[in-house]
């Protein structure tokens, strides 16, 4: 029986098969023998055996079964076994897609993630979306998800994509665990009810609620305790550490390519006296490629090891702490009985990459090697290359706008006045400035302004990878401009480079725009090359990917370009509204 079509999670024939195995009636379909591994609730390794019934471990204790005949028998001497590693906050649309991202996270050890559903949201019909989680039920990770109760930017179809009938139906998928992230809370404290009715169906629903509280007071994180929120991983010092952990909250400390911040995280709790891991769990925020090329989770553990974390509690804070946060400890977050078979094979305590992985009882690495997995027919769910069928023209490049967007860091934007000519069509290079436009992936809108601080040299970049999958074009040069947009369209979407009438990288994303096909190490080399080319033109902040993501994103201050236009963050208004083709 397909697991897809299945109610429970094992069913009572599956059940009774088990039963059987534990009677010596029949055969496990692998024996780990001589395992020195660690035993969560003991809280110490233990040695013995592991039997494993296809994607079950059915026993772990001493006795080695009576029944071998269909029985795989590995010798675990010399290796360290610690549960698989849980990502409780994944973005899986960073260039990478969540079948990706999930083959390359498996390889370190991470075998069960808990994703935004955004880019599904955004991106799919409904029905594709719910028959895309079921498929990622067949993935050797296990795959969770989280349902969005906003779009994170001022859209203009927002009540349709969030209606309370679709946010009701995300929130009753079995793979669904929790409401979030809130990013929209400061309209939630200013009255919105619609968001407030859904973190209490949520709740009801025993799911989990993640905040998104940077820099929140002790009164926004004391008001938001009260109306559901569970977690919250924007905690950028020890003392917000604290703070969380004070109002009761479970507090993920994060490690990201835009906010790297456990090292310190760790220093300054170590200062104030903090030894209490069970309420702390690790998360690497959905961060572009390269940022893995060391591991997932794993390297996160390694860090806390090094800041003097003691070992289990390293490993619990990876494991068995994300299960019971999300109450799923009766499947994960321990080598027990009765769990998944997600099993990491470690060469030392303190080294968390393993060298061997289970994952759902297979095989996802075996002494360093990975065997290719397979890859899902994305067209069945609706995310095909893109093909706009109209065209950009010097007509649509006018930038006439007052009011232009300053790039403070990768992330940040403030609003400043723009004082150079814009009428030319191109821009001087002895300045920071450059034209920017948003158009709708349909053609109807535009916004156009100037953004200061994003590059010095890059003549021409068009971009269809961005929050809502509308497309970006920046650059010095009106014609390189429109250069990289008609090869933006040619190659299906993607991120494209053009200057002086010649492409000059490009990165192709062939589901909708948005996400790549390629392997996650194949991803690697293209951006970090785009990284390189950027930053040879001027770009100096750390992640391009992620600014582009998040030109449009209104959970950061204070100014971002939208489908509606200019929007100002802090009096949630529209500055300048977009503009009809």
């Amino acid at each position: 029986m397909d697991m897809a079509e299945q109610r429970y999670r094992w069913s009572s024939e599956q059940l009774r098969e088990q039963l059987a195995i534990i009677d010596g009636k029949r055969s496990p379909t692998k024996l780990l023998t001589n395992a020195t591994y660690l035993h969560t609730y003991l809280h110490r390794w233990k040695k013995g055996n592991i039997w494993i019934d296809q994607d079950r471990i059915v026993y772990v204790g001493e006795r080695l079964p009576s029944n071998l005949e269909q029985c795989e028998v590995i010798d675990c001497s010399g290796y360290y076994l610690v549960p698989g590693y849980i990502e409780p906050h994944a973005h899986p649309f960073q260039l990478y897609n969540p079948q990706t991202f999930a083959e390359y996270a498996a390889k370190w050890g991470t075998t069960t993630i808990i994703n935004d559903n955004l880019m599904l949201i955004l991106q799919l019909s409904k029905k594709k979306a719910f028959s895309f989680l079921r498929a990622a039920e067949s993935f050797p990770v296990t795959m969770y998800w989280w349902c969005r109760f906003d779009g994170q930017t001022e859209l203009a179809n927002e009540e349709e994509k969030f209606s309370y009938a679709v946010i009701k139906e995300w929130l009753r998928q079995k793979t669904v665990v929790q409401g979030g992230e809130l990013t929209g809370w400061p309209r939630l404290l200013a009255g919105d009810d619609a968001m407030l009715y859904w973190i209490q169906e949520a709740k009801q629903m025993k799911k989990q609620i993640e905040g998104h509280f940077p820099g929140a007071s002790e009164k926004t994180l004391t008001k938001m305790m009260l109306i559901g929120a569970d977690c919250d991983h924007e905690a950028m010092t020890g003392k917000e550490v604290y703070e969380r952990l004070l109002h009761g909250y479970t507090v993920s400390l994060r490690y990201s390519s835009i906010r790297p911040d456990l090292p310190v995280l760790l220093e300054e709790m170590k200062a104030l006296g903090m030894e209490q891991y069970d309420r702390l769990i690790f998360t690497t925020d959905g961060s572009p490629p390269s940022f893995y090329e060391h591991g997932v989770i794993d390297q996160m553990i390694r860090l806390a090891i090094e800041k003097g974390v003691p070992i289990i509690d390293a490993y619990q804070m990876a494991t068995v702490n994300v299960a019971r946060h999300y109450q799923m400890e009766h499947l994960h977050g321990s080598i027990t009985t009765g769990r998944i078979a997600h099993i990491n094979f470690l060469q030392a305590p303190d080294d968390p990459t393993p060298v061997s992985v289970l994952a759902k009882g297979q095989w996802v690495k075996r002494d360093g090697y990975s065997p290719k997995g397979s890859s899902l027919d994305w067209g069945v769910y609706g995310l095909a290359p893109l093909h706009l069928t109209w065209q950009l023209s010097l007509d649509d490049l006018q930038f006439s706008m007052p009011l232009g967007m300053y790039m403070e860091n990768s992330v940040i934007m403030r609003p400043y006045s723009i004082s150079i000519d814009t009428s030319h069509d191109e821009l001087s290079t002895t300045h920071d400035e450059s034209f920017f436009m948003l158009v709708d992936r349909n053609g109807k809108w535009r916004v156009n302004t100037v953004v200061k601080g994003f590059a010095t040299h890059v003549k021409g970049l068009a971009s269809s990878y961005s929050n809502t999958g509308d497309i970006l074009v920046i650059g010095k040069s009106k014609r390189d401009m429109l250069l990289a947009f008609q090869r933006m369209n040619e190659i299906g979407g993607g991120i494209v480079l053009a200057e002086n009438g010649e492409v000059i990288h490009e990165i192709p994303l062939l589901l909708g725009g948005v996400m790549s096909t390629k392997r996650v190490e194949e991803l690697m080399m293209e951006e970090k090359q785009l990284k390189t080319i950027l930053a040879q033109r001027g770009y100096r902040f750390v992640d391009p990917v992620y600014s582009l993501l998040f030109f449009q994103s209104t959970h950061l201050p204070y100014i971002r370009i939208t489908p509606k236009g200019i929007y100002d963050v802090m009096n949630k208004t529209i500055l300048f509204p977009s503009i009809m083709r």
